[in-house]
């Protein structure tokens, strides 16, 4: 039974197809959760700053045309 065991435990070891696909999974799920993260938080602040940029430009000069003659 002990041998068996050991034998068992030494392919486990050995054979590691799984853990990359794994390793990829939990990669690729905390840097999404990163990103969305980072894009809430900053999306406030960048919004407030378009609002301040759009309100300090002037207003743009109308335009008349002539009337036709």
């Amino acid at each position: 039974m002990v041998d068996k065991t050991k034998s068992l435990l030494a392919r486990f070891r050995r054979d590691d197809e799984g853990a990359t696909l794994v390793e990829y999974g939990i990669a690729l799920a905390l840097a999404i959760t990163l990103g969305a993260g980072a894009l809430v938080t900053l999306s406030g602040e960048v919004g407030d700053s378009m609002s301040a940029a759009g309100t300090a430009l002037p207003d743009a000069p109308t335009v008349t045309t002539p009337p036709p003659s």
